[in-house]
């Protein structure tokens, strides 16, 4: 082996070449070391960021998106929209029901509530006359007997509780108004307190609201 090889092989300090400081490391030839990990480290923040944001924006306009006229008491399939204050077979609602929903389909409203003021409807809508006994057959019937009687069709809301009674009446308008209530299962002139009521009624044009612009609604 001649001298000439081994000096053009070897620097002075025995190394060989490439192993100085002039070689490049496999994290130089792909770019800074990490770099990989570091992007798929930032998509994922992006990811995670636009989530959240669309998460909010689905929170924020639920009701919008999710009822029909982005009204949260009107169940799916309503065909017409009913105004804040709803009026329902010749009187508006209780103030302060709860549970309030309402479904509507060819001019035909059912409206369920939840309420303490019932006997005051009843008397407002022209439903039961001022001073007669609740339970009075000259106006109303027993409903079929059982712990739960279920809602009409495509009204959402809770079961009425039975026992319950059902008031058949004719509006100011002429127009047939049925009045379903929850009985008290202990006292027997009287309602649950509060109790649920369902309300079907023919609607007329004084009953129907426009429709109200995108945004959040006094009653969601």
């Amino acid at each position: 082996m001649s001298d000439s090889w081994s000096a053009g092989s070897r620097t002075s300090g025995g190394e060989r070449p490439g192993d100085g400081e002039g070689a490049l490391s496999s994290g130089d030839v792909s770019g800074a070391p990490g770099g990989g990990s570091g992007l798929r480290r930032v998509l994922v923040t992006v990811v995670l960021v636009l989530a959240v944001l669309a998460g909010g924006i689905v929170w924020l306009f639920r009701d919008e998106l999710f009822h029909p006229f982005g009204d949260a008491r009107a169940c799916e399939g309503s065909d017409a929209e009913l105004p804040g204050e709803i009026r329902a077979g010749g009187a508006t609602i209780p103030a302060g029901a709860s549970d309030v929903h309402y479904f509507t389909r060819n001019g035909t409203a059912e409206v369920t509530f939840v309420s303490g003021r019932i006997p005051d409807y009843l008397h407002r809508a022209g439903i039961l006359p001022e001073g007669e006994p609740l339970f009075d057959e000259r106006y109303g019937t027993k409903a079929v007997a059982g712990d739960e009687i279920e809602l009409p069709d495509g009204l959402c809301g809770s079961a009425l509780r039975g026992p319950v009674w059902i008031y058949h009446s004719t509006s100011p308008t002429g127009t047939s108004v049925d009045v379903m209530v929850e009985r008290s299962p202990l006292v027997d002139d009287s309602f649950r307190f509060p109790a649920r009521a369902v309300v079907t009624y023919d609607l007329v044009s004084a009953d129907v609201g426009a429709v109200e612009p995108v945004g959040r609604t006094p009653w969601s």
